[in-house]
Order: C-alpha cells, then sequence, then structure tokens
C-alpha cells in the first residue's frame, strides 16, 4: 500500500514532498508546510487511499535544528485499513496552515500543539490554551521550558480550600 501512496501523491505534489522514510512498514513523508493543506485534502478525497481519520496531530521539538519543530499528523482509512504519518517542520514563530477544514478533530489536536509548543494555525476557528490555564506563561512541552521544584497553583484553585480524604 505504501508505493500507492507515494506512487498517488508524487503525480499531483511532486515538489511538494521533502523527504521519504520507512520504518517497519510504516511510511512517514514530510511535506512543505504550505501545501499540508491540498496535500491532507488529495489524501482524504482520493477513491484509493480515503485518509478519513486524523488520528493523531502533535509536535516535537528539536531544539538544535533548524528548523525547530516537527508537527506530526497520523492518518489512517477505515475503510482501507492502512495508515501514513506526514510532517512538516517549522521554526520558532512560524505559523502552519490549519487542516480543520479537511478533519474537524484538528481543532482540538492544533490547540494542544499550540498550547504545549507555542506553534500557531493560520485559519485556525478558536485558537486557544486547551490544556494549561490562560495565564499560564511558556509552553510545557518545548525542551528549554524551565524545570523548577516550585509547586504550581493554577488560578481556579488559588482560592479553593484543600481536599480532606475520610
Amino acid at each position: 500500500m505504501n508505493e500507492i501512496i507515494l506512487k498517488n501523491l508524487k503525480e499531483k505534489f511532486t515538489d511538494s514532498i521533502v523527504e521519504v522514510g520507512e520504518f517497519r512498514h510504516e511510511l512517514t513523508i514530510v511535506v512543505r508546510k504550505d501545501d499540508i493543506v491540498p496535500i491532507c485534502q488529495f489524501l482524504r478525497d482520493d477513491p484509493e487511499l480515503r485518509f478519513n481519520f486524523l488520528s493523531d496531530l502533535c509536535g516535537v521539538d528539536y531544539p538544535e535544528r533548524k528548523p525547530r519543530f516537527d508537527v506530526v499528523y497520523n492518518l489512517y482509512s477505515i475503510s482501507k485499513n492502512h495508515r501514513v504519518r506526514f510532517k512538516v517542520r517549522v521554526d520558532d514563530g512560524e505559523n502552519v496552515p490549519s487542516v480543520t477544514p479537511v478533519w474537524g478533530t484538528a481543532n482540538w489536536h492544533e490547540r494542544e500543539v499550540f498550547d504545549m509548543f507555542g506553534i500557531k494555525f493560520d485559519g485556525h476557528p478558536d485558537l486557544r490554551r486547551i490544556l494549561m490555564s490562560e495565564d499560564w506563561e511558556g509552553h510545557p512541552l518545548r525542551k528549554d521550558f524551565p524545570l523548577t521544584k516550585e509547586e504550581v497553583m493554577f488560578n481556579y484553585n488559588k482560592d479553593r480550600p484543600p481536599r480532606t480524604v475520610k
């Protein structure tokens, strides 16, 4: 199946593919960030592929590398029972086009990547923090996020008395 995926992509998006890798029969394709939305639309709509499920979208931080971040898209075809992984590479401060028009579930995934890594998604319908409180400073999954021994107290807990266990 990996050969069919690559063949179909190369026919339509030859200049968009940056790198291709395969490990344990799982295909990973690095593409240009500006082409991620049309590529995802093609993968969803192509009758041979039918990648109709965005199973995960996450970020990875490589602080020593330029560009620093990978945004990783794990796709699955329910009807064809195959998987593929896509990556786009972005530097700190660069934005990535949102794939929420392609898969609605990307809304939550992109918000998590924004919250944890600080990567912004252009065209996202509601890009705001999803896990950390609005007054949280920084992005906790960045490798340069400071680790301290101080107790962290969220703003919504500061006026709440401690719970007692009976």
